[in-house]
């Protein structure tokens, strides 16, 4: 078997010479490390940033590609959350002056930017869908702007707290979700503990937050978000499994069992045949969503399926690693808490199937009323 999965998601010249780029930086860069010279000498959180901003005018492909490589190292960087969920939303609210004034920072990643999306509609019930959320916008006594109420989780977070902070919340006189950017400090950013460390996650709480109003047309704004966000966690998910599938494809022509490599066993080949079909089918649909900008199907259908796939391969990487694939010492425990986690980002899978369903006309039989 080769080390094709290697590729990423590059798919012309230019995007492989980005994939070399990017993979050199982390290569020489661990961790939090790697955010300047991946910003500065790669531009990468440019990608996104139509020129006039200062950007490179790039899309979704583009992302992929650095999101499948960030995937591979499971990279703590805040590049989903500043490069893709908030350069996303400025640029979907349609706010000239906020991309003004934001944009040129963010590209050159000089500004951190985090996006306040999810919430707890009850106790131990995360949500990303804008129903759920309930984030409060008052006017202020005074008229100097809107003030925000509520608590945000799951925000997803860089070293410290992020220099922009845009939020989800709905106005108190409409019930109407919009857009706000924070002008001034939450009530608190705490980064809390979680089942994946390499993913810092925060919670905002907001008493009375000030705030400016972006756009007061959330839903679209949120719709536009969760496609591109679904499209590039895709791509990390497929760029980490198929580097989860190279680590046991690896260990499983050095690792010896009855004089000869466990990898030349039919059992264990089979197994690493399924595991190598699941990543190259997950990586054709990450591809397929970005190069195609991701679109709401395409988008979704990547996501639910990246997600399962990358599951599956993180947990045959630890049973074909044997007992030291879930010792602290090995990276097999840590793509496996990676999957995990991040199947619950912006929606479980079967979430994004039934967005998928009813995108494409589908519904369920309960659905569908009899009778008159």
């Amino acid at each position: 078997m080769t080390d094709a999965p290697g590729r990423g998601l590059a798919n012309t010249p230019e995007q492989d010479e980005l994939r070399d780029a990017v993979r050199a930086v982390l290569a020489r860069h661990p961790g939090h490390e790697a955010w300047a010279p991946l910003t500065a000498q790669v531009g990468a959180a440019a990608l996104a940033v139509p020129e006039e901003y200062g950007g490179l005018g790039c899309g979704a492909a583009e992302i992929g590609v650095v999101m499948a490589e960030l995937g591979r190292t499971l990279s703590p960087l805040p590049y989903l959350g500043s490069a893709v969920l908030t350069v996303r939303a400025l640029l979907a609210s349609g706010d000239r002056r906020a991309c003004a004034e934001h944009l040129p920072a963010l590209a050159e990643g000089s500004v951190v930017g985090a996006l306040a999306w999810a919430e707890e509609p009850s106790p131990g019930r995360g949500s990303w869908e804008a129903a759920d959320l309930a984030a409060r916008a008052e006017s202020a006594p005074d008229g100097a702007g809107p003030l925000l109420t509520g608590v945000k989780r799951y925000v997803l977070a860089g070293p410290g707290e992020p220099g922009l902070l845009l939020a989800f919340a709905r106005a108190a006189d409409s019930d109407r979700l919009g857009l706000y950017e924070l002008t001034a400090p939450p009530a608190s950013f705490t980064v809390r503990s979680t089942m994946d460390p390499s993913r810092p996650l925060a919670e905002l709480t907001l008493d009375r937050t000030p705030g400016r109003l972006l756009s007061s047309d959330g839903d679209a704004v949120l719709a536009s978000v969760r496609d591109w966000a679904c499209t590039a966690l895709a791509a990390e998910q497929a760029g980490a499994a198929a580097r989860a599938l190279e680590a046991t494809v690896r260990y499983a022509r050095e690792r010896s069992q009855f004089g000869r490599p466990i990898g030349s066993f039919q059992a264990v080949k089979h197994r690493l045949a399924d595991m190598h079909t699941a990543v190259e089918s997950a990586r054709g649909l990450a591809l397929a969503a970005a190069a195609a900008g991701a679109p709401p199907e395409l988008s979704a259908a990547a996501r639910s399926a990246c997600s399962e796939a990358y599951a599956y391969v993180a947990g045959e990487t630890i049973q074909l690693h044997g007992g030291i694939g879930i010792t602290w010492e090995h990276e097999a425990h840590s793509f496996f808490k990676r999957a995990h986690g991040a199947a619950h980002l912006f929606g479980a899978p079967s979430e994004h199937r039934e967005r998928l369903a009813r995108y494409l006309g589908y519904v369920r039989p309960a659905d569908v009323r009899s009778g008159p």
